[in-house]
């Protein structure tokens, strides 16, 4: 559904994409992950014909773009980062609008209502204003919005950014309903484990190159020993230096939390008996764990 081949974009001296090539499978889940600035946005409006690439070749449900990313976008839905519901009308109306700007007849966009209506959760919220609505609700219409069309591929930009937990389950709960019937997903996200959970394959991105690509599982298993034990508390520091290098196989400390990876944890968990003041987590790897090996813990602004 989305092939992208050699992709470069440079604004000014800066290259953001550099060589980029990936391909998206039908009724696949792919994410792009990457810290701010790596380049993830830029990549997205390329594939959808929203910014002009340097070099390269994208195909999008087997259209070029951007020669004819207009006919391409006509099966195409996009959901993007921060909510852009229009606050002079209700929920229905927001979505018959919405439809109407595909060019839909009236009475296809009015026939498609309801179906979206009740997977959005807001059959019963269908008259009310925009502002009447939660964050969840909100989101949760931005993506049937995003439905209007009957796109057989889906653009999700940081979907469930500021939603509270019963939210976030809620909106992944119908993302797999989405992947279940066969469309296509590409998700951009900052939480690792919504694309542990909902990805088929990720792309780690950074500085404007990928860096990684696999299955969430795949990756992790790769680059990651398989227990992490973190510990935190007065005194960390004087005890990684002790024991976390010598014990682990690999371990950082990050403010006042040392993460130590391990295959074998037991004789490192041994010498924080002697360390009641220590606050200690043992958990499996996770893909979050992976993306901070391979791009680091600075921040990025």
């Amino acid at each position: 559904m989305l092939t992208v081949h050699g992709l470069h974009k440079k604004f000014g001296a800066l290259e953001v994409v550099r060589g980029v090539s990936f391909e998206v499978g039908a009724g696949e889940c792919y994410g792009l992950l990457g810290p701010n600035g790596a380049g993830k946005t830029t990549t997205l409006r390329c594939c959808l014909g929203l910014t002009t690439p340097d070099a390269g070749e994208i195909t999008l449900d087997s259209l070029p773009v951007p020669a004819r990313a207009r006919e391409a976008r006509a099966h195409v839905g996009v959901v993007p980062q921060f909510d852009n519901l229009d606050p002079d009308f209700t929920v229905r109306e927001n979505l018959r609008m919405f439809g109407r700007y595909f060019g839909l007849a009236r009475e296809q966009v009015a026939a498609r209502v309801p179906y979206l209506l009740d997977y959005a959760g807001l059959a019963d919220k269908a008259d009310a204003p925009i502002d009447a609505l939660s964050g969840g609700m909100k989101r949760r219409l931005t993506i049937a919005r995003a439905l209007v069309n009957d796109p057989r591929v889906l653009f999700l930009d940081e979907p469930t950014t500021g939603l509270d937990p019963q939210a976030r389950h809620l909106v992944w709960e119908r993302l797999k309903r989405l992947l279940g019937e066969g469309r296509t997903i590409i998700l951009t996200t900052h939480f690792m484990d919504e694309a542990q959970r909902l990805c088929d394959r990720v792309a780690i991105m950074d500085r404007g190159a990928f860096i990684a690509e696999a299955s969430p599982h795949a990756l992790i298993e790769r680059e990651i020993e398989p227990v992490v034990i973190e510990v935190y508390g007065d005194g960390v520091a004087a005890w990684f230096e002790a024991h976390a290098r010598r014990l682990a196989t690999r371990a950082e400390l990050s403010g006042d939390t040392a993460f130590c990876y391990c295959r074998d944890p037991d004789a490192l968990l041994a010498t924080l008996a002697d360390h009641p003041d220590l606050r200690v987590l043992r958990r499996s790897a996770n893909l979050e764990d992976v993306f901070l090996k391979l791009t680091g813990r600075d921040l990025r602004d």
